[in-house]
């Protein structure tokens, strides 16, 4: 039997009894019921499955539990907080930066972490920072507005 992973996951701990080289991802969807982070590619490339790995925006099918074992890890459903939206959250909904919503919870991880290292990116560094983020959908246009509307947000409240 494989010896317990401990993980901190959107501030709460988890004990995990699973091959210490399983994605991140797979634990967090079947071990833990937190279907909020997307499978899409499986390689890393799309960023359906982005989560926050120490407060960096990372693909969590590329990590194995282990490596995450020694970080928080921050999934959609841990940007909530009191029953409010953290302002990107809110600013996608203001903006309809979505159409099928299956590339949001990674857009919008990596958007908050853009944000922690940047409150006032421009466009050019938003799109850079989005780079590796695949809508099929195609609402990246909203998408910026929405990354602009929620800095103008975390500046207003002071993060």
């Amino acid at each position: 039997m494989a010896k317990p992973i401990d993980l901190v996951i959107n501030g709460k701990p988890y004990k995990l009894h699973c091959d210490p080289e399983t994605p991140l991802l797979t634990a967090l969807r079947d071990e833990l019921g937190l279907t909020g982070t997307k499978y899409g590619c499986g390689e890393g490339q799309c960023g359906a499955c982005t989560v926050l790995l120490g407060g960096v925006p990372r693909r969590s099918c590329q990590i194995p539990v282990s490596v995450a074992a020694s970080k928080a890890v921050t999934t959609i459903e841990g940007l909530e907080k009191d029953g409010h939206l953290h302002p990107v959250q809110q600013a996608f909904l203001d903006a309809g930066a979505f159409q099928c919503a299956y590339c949001t919870s990674g857009m919008i991880l990596s958007s908050v972490g853009l944000l922690s290292t940047n409150p006032t990116p421009s466009s050019a560094e938003i799109a850079q920072s989005l780079q590796g983020n695949i809508c099929r959908c195609g609402t990246y246009s909203r998408v910026m507005e929405a990354v602009h509307q929620a800095a103008k947000a975390m500046q207003g409240r002071g993060r």
